[in-house]
């Protein structure tokens, strides 16, 4: 299987199961986008906010379900191994991406694993172990959540550090650098870290220090 990142803004996903796979695989996508979840019963009380059908879908109405829904991804996650590979056939068919969550190791094409995500806005790490290990996925995440503190605002102040320097015509190989200077300075991951400096703040000093030494360094 070969990762992708995939944006789901005013996509529909489709859930199959409201138990507590069901639930959990709603809140992922509910935070992007519009999830449905469609169950004759529903076993966990939070489900990101999404659409909750209360129905009994058989094995031979998953293709009507998926053409009223027109889903970017449909999930199965019943208990009920007939819905789930009815639900995964009929999306391959139309040519809809599948997460089967009752199946681990061996993947039909055109299925989609959903990783353990650890998330520092913009930054993004996911973590898959093709379904074979998914204790192994979720200690990763944790070990990596602290290593990703402050990953956000550093992609922040890179992006705006590139911005102001191309504006002030700085050559690209100089702006390679500086940026490359700033991800490797242990004492501005710790000041991002604890909230001692800011974005806008680090831009400013970068470009006082680039403009008072002409982009030279000892």
């Amino acid at each position: 299987m070969i990762p992708l990142l995939h944006d789901f803004t005013d996509a529909t996903v489709l859930v199959f199961g409201g138990g507590p796979v069901g639930a959990r695989k709603a809140r992922r996508f509910a935070c992007e986008a519009r999830v449905i979840v469609v169950s004759p019963t529903f076993g966990d009380r939070d489900f990101g906010g999404a659409e909750l059908i209360r129905a009994l879908p058989a094995p031979e109405d998953a293709a009507d379900w998926l053409e009223r829904a027109a889903p970017a991804l449909a999930v199965a996650a019943t208990d009920d191994a007939a819905i789930n590979e009815a639900v995964a056939d009929a999306s391959r068919e139309r040519g809809i991406l599948v997460n089967r969550a009752d199946r681990s190791g061996e993947r039909d094409a055109g299925s989609v694993v959903v990783p353990a995500t650890v998330r520092d806005d913009p930054v993004v790490v996911s973590i898959a172990t093709g379904g074979t290990a998914p204790a192994l996925s979720k200690h990763l995440r944790q070990e990596l959540e602290e290593t990703l503190d402050g990953a956000g605002e550093m992609a922040r102040v890179c992006a705006g550090l590139r911005e102001e320097l191309k504006d002030r015509n700085v050559p690209a190989e100089r702006r390679r650098s500086v940026v490359t200077d700033v991800v490797n300075s242990p004492d501005l991951w710790t000041a991002l870290r604890t909230g001692t400096s800011n974005c806008p703040q680090v831009i400013e000093d970068v470009l006082a220090d680039e403009l008072s030494t002409g982009g030279e360094r000892p």
